[in-house]
């Protein structure tokens, strides 16, 4: 089915699912994708393993630090 058509009048009136038509329709819409290559697929992986490791450890300083400092503000400190 064309996303720029308007919907028929039988779709909108609620006709019978057909799975025949479901699965042809599916396969054409699933040759449309563009699929990334593995090396893509790797680096793209690598990238955001790297990036929320980093990010982890951004937060954990900034925890560690922030409860320094309130345990010296609260004069807990040890």
């Amino acid at each position: 089915m064309d996303t720029n058509q308007p919907i028929s009048t039988e779709a909108k009136a609620g006709s019978k699912f057909n799975l025949f038509e479901f699965v042809r329709e599916t396969r054409r819409e699933i040759n449309k994708v563009t699929w990334p290559s593995r090396k893509e697929t790797l680096v793209t992986t690598v990238w955001i393993v790297g990036m929320a490791i980093a990010v982890g450890l951004f937060f954990f300083v900034i925890d560690y630090l922030l409860g320094i400092a309130i345990s010296h503000i609260l004069g807990m400190a040890r």
